[in-house]
């Protein structure tokens, strides 16, 4: 294992490379101190394992987080262009999505539906759910070993288009997803951000942004999938509820909607396979209080169970990378 000071670190489960569980050498050590020290460590044991989960540091509040976010990010990435609902508690801090908590979120990379991306997430436990709640995480390297060459070529050679009809009382409003309530705001953050809008009868809000469907790993130098299709698919909720959705609305002015980059549809078998591939590598752990937990966002997949009782998961987007900054294939290339 690493020259490691003052921490001990080993496997978590079996033989899988994820998550690495590191734990203090002994109590009451300063986790801030203890974590500098071995900053460049923890960085190369990321880049070869993809996940860590840091037990016994005693993360339990925000400004415990906030310190530990200081020393391990290099700069922090603002939750724009919202796709679930969070809180925002600080400086670049946030709750993990405040979505039902009956609900199960899909595997996904962290916006992985945008072409700017955090190549590292990190978490904290201030409150374990009292059943459930789990942030179970994919190896997106076996994920996309597991996807036939045919499905993954798709996604690569067309990219993907998120297309959201944003109506009221359904889904989040476009005034929560783009923290704003000007429109020129708003057009202003597409602009930027190159996103196809369009405001229907003068006030509800249409977008449409194509992004990678896969993308190279910005150190490691390998592909992988990376994007968010079968999450904003609209068969994602189930055969009874999308059906009702395109009946009321149509499959244009649904309220979330996923398609291939050149506005075909994406076959419901590539759909099913790709669920297939991030449940068979989901690794799943229970939340212990004051555990923080250190992703490469790209390398690794995460999700949330449904859960009962109080949770509160803390989160940061770190260190932010561009798909347009440093085309790395055709696709990037289209799309710079």
């Amino acid at each position: 294992m690493a020259n490691l000071e003052r921490i001990r670190a080993r496997r978590f489960s079996g033989e899988r490379r994820l998550p690495l569980l590191i734990e203090p050498a002994t109590d009451h050590d300063d986790t801030s101190d203890i974590l500098l020290k071995n900053r460049r460590e923890i960085e190369n044991l990321l880049l070869e394992h993809g996940a860590i989960l840091f037990r016994g540091f005693n993360v339990f509040s925000i400004a415990d987080f906030g310190r530990v976010v200081d020393v391990l990010k290099q700069s922090t990435l603002a939750y724009e262009y919202r796709s679930t609902p969070r809180k925002q508690l600080g400086h670049e801090i946030y709750t993990a999505s405040e979505y039902p908590a009956k609900h199960v979120i899909p595997m996904h990379c962290e916006n992985a539906y945008q072409r700017d991306w955090p190549t590292k997430l990190l978490f904290a436990c201030s409150q374990p759910s009292e059943t459930g709640g789990q942030t179970p995480l994919a190896d997106m390297v076996l994920v996309s070993q597991r996807l036939s060459k045919a499905c993954f070529d798709a996604f690569a050679k067309k990219g993907v288009c998120y297309i959201r009809n944003y109506h009221e009382g359904i889904d989040l409003g476009w005034q929560d997803v783009f923290q704003t309530e000007d429109q020129g705001e708003v057009e202003a953050m597409c602009r930027r951000m190159n996103i196809d809008f369009e405001w229907v009868d003068g006030e509800r809000l249409r977008t449409r942004q194509t992004a990678q469907g896969i993308a190279r790993h910005h150190v490691l130098d390998r592909e992988v999938f990376f994007n968010q299709a079968h999450l904003f698919h609209v068969s994602s909720l189930g055969k009874e509820t999308s059906e009702a959705l395109i009946e009321t609305f149509g499959v244009d002015d649904l309220p979330r909607h996923a398609c291939y980059g050149d506005m075909t549809q994406i076959p419901d078998e590539y759909l099913a396979e790709i669920n297939a591939a991030y449940n068979a590598e989901k690794i799943a752990f229970d939340w212990v209080k004051g555990d923080l937990v250190l992703i490469d966002n790209m390398q690794i997949a995460h999700g949330r169970e449904s859960f009962t009782g109080k949770r509160q998961i803390l989160t940061s987007l770190c260190d932010p990378y561009s798909q347009r900054a440093r085309p790395q294939n055709a696709l990037a290339e289209r799309f710079a």
